[in-house]
């Protein structure tokens, strides 16, 4: 079966956590990633300006890890992105902003990548959200 994944809770949130075990164990049971989106505060799971607690896991690292690992197309909502101060260096430099917080393998582009996943996909499956 072939996957998206849409995350829409930043990553302090338990639900962050279940999508990427999720995915995790979509990919281990044999199974295909389309891609995944991140979306409204989901968008600061791709932000390298996250400090995560010591006693906490850091589910912005460990995302990076994973989508570098298993080499999966992770997309962060530019629009979403923006509004939170969640910037790569081409943004940053539009905006004249001095904090970059997106790099590879993160991309930020359109929510037309979503609807395109869905196009791909057997299932959307999302996490979080208001």
């Amino acid at each position: 079966m072939k996957f998206a994944i849409a995350l829409f809770s930043a990553a302090h949130a338990p639900s962050s956590r279940r999508a990427l075990l999720f995915a995790q164990a979509a990919l281990a049971g044999g199974h295909e990633i389309v891609r995944l989106f991140f979306y409204q505060d989901g968008v600061y799971n791709a932000s390298d300006a996250v400090v995560t607690p010591q006693d906490e896991r850091d589910l912005p690292k460990q995302w990076r890890a994973f989508i570098t690992e298993q080499q999966l197309d992770g997309v962060v909502c530019i629009a979403a992105a923006l509004r939170r101060g969640v910037l790569n260096d081409e943004e940053a430099k539009r905006y004249q902003r001095e904090a970059v917080a997106v790099s590879a393998p993160w991309e930020l582009s359109g929510l037309g990548q979503l609807h395109d996943a869905v196009q791909d996909a057997d299932r959307l499956i999302c996490f979080g959200g208001a």
